[in-house]
């Protein structure tokens, strides 16, 4: 009987490599870490031989590997499959992602039911964003009979753990009182923990807060300071605001041309208010050239968005 033993390329003996050695290999070729170049192929087949041992973590980042496409060819049902395998298992990351692709439908038949099962299963143990996950579900009626009571409570959840789009939600469930008693102040106070992390519509949010003076002292400064940081972010709501403080010269210096800047990004991103303002701008020549083409032009394409004093506008124009 000819006995053999696996060996590598060099002729030398190889030892088996145990699960936790398996995911580790599969972690620093994904990473490209611990002395080996990035190679998504690779970190796959390191996983697969951890996740066949029954890994969960490993089964987890398989499922990610096919979910997204790395490695191997994407394919839902088979992140699916791992997800599972992981989630069975315990791993609360695989059972948020788990239910992700229940209430998406991807890779599973669509069923939100098992989506909040899931979530609830992750959220249990404490991952901010099932939690976050599970309020939405309980908010909006899907898979659960809707309570906004119980969606502010998760939500909660989520935002103590620091979650910025927790945070952010709950500060619009404090401003419009759904599920917790309105409290503009408990609103702007959301708002700036997750505008402090760099969340785009709660930085936006607090500047008009501020513009308002709804849960804190009216100041415009601070409203364009907010307002720019969302700006910059592309976010075309605070692009919009931005111009109107530019326009108006409250907390900046007033400056038309900046003002039909900022409205042009926004209304280029087919927000219509900033359509009106910018067809406005060559309506009057306020920062540009007079031009009835292009005010008509912008009026029409606000209008369209059923925006109603474009369409009075627009037929002065005509």
């Amino acid at each position: 009987m000819n006995l053999t033993c696996p060996v590598c390329e060099c002729g030398e003996f190889q030892k088996p490599h145990n699960a936790n050695e398996c995911f580790q290999k599969g972690e620093n070729y994904r990473l490209g870490v611990g002395g080996v170049s990035q190679d998504s192929v690779q970190a796959v087949e390191w996983y697969r031989k951890a996740a066949e041992q029954g890994h969960s973590e490993a089964q987890y980042g398989l499922g990610n590997m096919y979910y997204l496409g790395k490695g191997v060819s994407e394919n839902f049902t088979n992140a699916a499959e791992w997800y599972h395998k992981a989630a069975e298992q315990g791993h609360s990351e695989a059972q948020c992602s788990l239910g992700v692709l229940y209430y998406d439908g991807e890779g599973v038949s669509q069923n939100p039911i098992e989506a909040v099962e899931w979530y609830r299963k992750a959220a249990a143990q404490g991952l901010s964003q099932a939690q976050f996950l599970l309020g939405c579900m309980y908010y909006n009626g899907e898979g659960v009979s809707k309570n906004l009571t119980e969606a502010a409570e998760w939500c909660r959840k989520a935002a103590e753990q620091g979650l910025s789009t927790a945070q952010y939600n709950l500060g619009i469930m404090y401003k419009n009182g759904k599920g917790v008693s309105e409290n503009f102040t408990k609103a702007a106070e959301w708002y700036r923990k997750a505008a402090e992390q760099g969340h785009s519509e709660a930085q936006c949010e607090l500047g008009f807060m501020y513009y308002k003076g709804k849960g804190v002292s009216k100041n415009f400064t601070e409203a364009v300071k907010w307002y720019r940081k969302a700006a910059e972010q592309e976010y075309s709501r605070a692009q919009c605001f931005l111009g109107i403080m530019y326009q108006s010269g409250r907390g900046v210096s007033e400056n038309p041309t900046e003002a039909v800047e900022w409205y042009r990004k926004a209304a280029e991103q087919e927000n219509s208010n900033a359509q009106y303002f910018l067809g406005h701008m060559y309506h009057y020549g306020k920062g540009v050239s007079e031009d009835f083409t292009e005010a008509a032009e912008w009026y029409r394409k606000a209008a369209e968005q059923g925006h109603s004093e474009a369409q009075k506008a627009l037929q002065k124009l005509k």
